[in-house]
């Protein structure tokens, strides 16, 4: 584990948030639920709305450098007025909420993707927060492999370019046969 567990999934759950479409509400849900979220969630276009919003500045958090993303992640807190607390609940250990889980979701994930950033800039690993090394394909990815090495998103760039480049070695073969 590079982070602790609150940090990996709050960081993994930006990232999803940033490459997912959410169309509607049921996606939503879905997505909430796929990433064991446990606070309150109203189920409602308007959340849906705020949540979408973050979106293009969760975006940011890939593409600012040290400076930007600390003031950027200060920001954040000081506007959702976080205040860190150890919590535990649902079997996991004591972890850090700088909400509670009655906020409405899209404070909630504004918060747990700034407390997050605050573990990533603290163990500069900034470098970690990659885009998908895949043509053409833009999602974000928190890269959490212990050797850094993780390049494609979980969209199945990975085997997209596995193939690509299994096809261009069995062309290359086929073009210029070994005597």
């Amino acid at each position: 584990m590079v982070f602790t567990h609150d940090t990996e999934a709050a960081l993994a759950q930006t990232a999803a948030l940033v490459n997912a479409p959410l169309d509607d509400v049921a996606a939503l849900s879905a997505f909430l639920r796929e990433h064991q979220d446990t606070g309150v969630h109203t189920g409602t276009a308007e959340e849906l709305a705020e949540v979408r919003a973050l979106r293009p500045r969760f975006r940011r958090f890939w593409e600012l450098g040290d400076d930007e993303l600390v003031e950027t992640v200060n920001t954040m807190l000081r506007e959702s007025a976080a205040l860190p607390q150890l919590v535990r609940h649902d079997g996991w250990p004591y972890h850090l909420h700088a909400i509670p889980r009655e906020a409405p979701l899209a404070v909630r994930m504004t918060v747990e993707a700034a407390m997050a950033l605050v573990d990533v800039v603290r163990a500069a690993a900034l470098d970690r927060l990659r885009v998908c090394a895949y043509p053409d394909c833009g999602n974000v990815l928190v890269d959490l492999s212990k050797n850094r090495s993780k390049r494609f998103c979980d969209g199945g760039c990975g085997n997209r370019a596995a193939v690509s480049a299994y096809r261009a070695r069995r062309a290359a073969l086929i073009r210029s046969p070994e005597p």
